[in-house]
């Protein structure tokens, strides 16, 4: 998993978390994030992952309530589906 930066739509920084990409076409990107630290998400929200190499790009999260919790506070496992291609 490699550590990338989540903002919300407006350029606010919210957290680090640890990607796994699944799909990283223009065609279409999604996987899988742990936050490094807790935060709550709204599944109806829009999000930008920044990866590091600069790239940025939107996407939608889900939680994934199969996976195992991490620490306390809980660290939950996302599932992340990009809008469009990186730019």
């Amino acid at each position: 998993m490699s550590p990338v930066k989540l903002y919300r739509l407006d350029g606010q920084f919210i957290v680090t978390v640890n990607c796994q990409f699944h799909d990283l076409s223009d065609a279409g990107w999604w996987g899988e994030m742990v936050p490094t630290e807790y935060k709550a998400f709204s599944e109806n929200d829009v999000y930008v992952l920044e990866l590091p190499d600069g790239r940025r790009g939107r996407c939608s999260l889900r939680k994934l309530v199969n996976r195992a919790v991490n620490g306390v506070p809980p660290l939950y496992h996302y599932n992340f589906r990009g809008h469009a291609p990186f730019k």
